[in-house]
């Protein structure tokens, strides 16, 4: 289990998941916990999520409320946002219409050609179950048999209940803590530094293929660290420009369209010089065009000239 601490009047323990014996041993220390609990837990706080009082809105779309638990010292934390239950509520829907787009063609084929082999359509539907659980969560297959005993069809059956929980819990999450303070809100603006925390180690692994080099002086470490550092204050300086601008703050989709910008190095050779090398960027699409337009970002129009190039050598 890795420990996050924080120098601040915060949980000195912060963790996105956390095991029954790990808050025990948390407890056994005297920390102070903030933790992510798994979903299955918040169906025991359904109440919470039905009752339309005592909600804190801590940003446009999200709402946090306190909810005591079991133990006395103890207090749970649900929040629920309005995007992340609209991305939840698609993503069911979606996997609900493949699940009976895919079952209803194997209904269709068993109308047309009843199967006498039981285990073999079992496989076919749980293969398709597997493949979209989510929907298999909320949605019963029957099989429908002819007078022979033969699987000649197919029945899908809403589960009322879980569809109706899970539209409930769309959108909402759990949090858990020890900590004596009674404000969800600034419980919910400290786990939302882990995730941010997260977040930077990702980008450093995978963005900025900051992986980890095992030097052996202690003046490359420190510079090892520095560049590490520079590069991720670059990458959030670019997030905080895409989001001044009305363009999320997803930097890496934005590196990916800026991806399709080229440039070519045109070499004139001249006497008396030697050679003239000119720079031309061409022009962009026109997606991408706008979006550097919405950027502020002007393309060179003439060709630059490159001075002290150094020459390529072969290897």
């Amino acid at each position: 289990m890795i420990c996050r601490h924080l120098r601040i009047q915060t949980p000195s323990s912060c963790e996105s998941r956390a095991s029954e014996e790990n808050l025990e041993w948390l407890r056994q220390r005297g920390a102070i916990y903030l933790v992510g609990t798994p979903r299955s837990q918040l169906k025991k706080h359904q109440a919470a999520l039905l009752d339309q009082t005592h909600w804190k809105q801590v940003r446009p779309g999200v709402e946090v409320r306190c909810v005591e638990g079991s133990q006395g010292s103890e207090r749970f934390i649900v929040c629920r946002s309005v995007d992340r239950g609209a991305k939840e509520r698609a993503m069911l829907e979606r996997q609900c219409n493949r699940l009976r787009t895919e079952l209803g063609q194997l209904d269709k084929a068993l109308g047309e050609h009843p199967a006498a082999d039981l285990e073999a359509v079992g496989r076919k539907v749980g293969r398709w179950l597997g493949k979209y659980p989510a929907a298999a969560a909320v949605l019963a297959v029957e099989t429908k048999k002819d007078n022979q005993g033969r699987v000649c069809g197919l029945e899908l059956k809403e589960r009322t209940e879980r569809m109706q929980w899970a539209r409930l819990a769309h959108g909402a999450y759990l949090l858990r803590t020890n900590h004596p303070a009674d404000d969800p809100e600034a419980f919910w603006r400290w786990y939302i530094q882990l995730s941010q925390a997260e977040a930077a180690f990702r980008t450093g692994k995978s963005d900025l293929h900051l992986r980890p080099v095992f030097h052996q002086k202690t003046q490359r470490v420190e510079a090892h660290i520095l560049v590490s550092f520079l590069s991720l204050a670059l990458w959030r300086t670019l997030e905080q420009w895409m989001r001044a601008r009305g363009l999320g703050d997803c930097a890496r989709q934005l590196l990916l369209e800026l991806d399709q910008l080229r440039s070519m190095d045109v070499v004139l050779p001249t006497r008396p010089a030697g050679e003239i090398r000119l720079r031309v960027v061409a022009r962009p699409e026109k997606a991408l065009a706008q979006l550097l337009a919405h950027l502020g970002l002007d393309l060179p129009q003439t060709p630059k000239i490159l001075e002290n190039v150094v020459p390529k050598t072969a290897s």
